[in-house]
């Protein structure tokens, strides 16, 4: 992902319909091409690092890592260490991500009609 000018004309554009459209809202947090399969991934329960990398294998891990990272940011993910040997991590949806569950689901089964078309 790159890094988007602060000052720019199209950032402040960006920012202005986020705030007067609560779908753009939305979109601006779980929209893109891997955080909807990261949240549906994450649908079923607390899933380590490595298991999400299995069950995306296109996404790279630079990739997995900043999603996670902005998930976290926005309060959608939760991520825990687990200190046993070895040591891992586990990401978990937020109650707020779990809100977003149906709306998921729909556009799931909006899609699955659609795409066959």
């Amino acid at each position: 992902m790159r890094d988007i000018k602060e000052t720019s004309t199209n950032n402040d554009n960006r920012k202005q319909i986020i705030v007067a459209c609560p779908v753009s809202f939305t979109l601006d947090k779980v929209g893109g091409r891997w955080k909807p399969l990261i949240l549906w991934n994450l649908r079923e329960g607390k899933r380590r690092y490595s298991d999400l990398r299995k069950a995306i294998p296109p996404i790279t891990e630079k990739m997995l890592i900043q999603h996670l990272k902005q998930l976290e940011a926005d309060a959608l993910v939760t991520r825990t260490v687990v200190e046993i040997m070895p040591p891992h991590v586990e990401y978990h949806l937020t109650d707020a991500a779990k809100e977003l569950l149906p709306a998921l689901d729909t556009l799931a089964q909006w899609g699955l009609r659609y795409s066959q078309s």
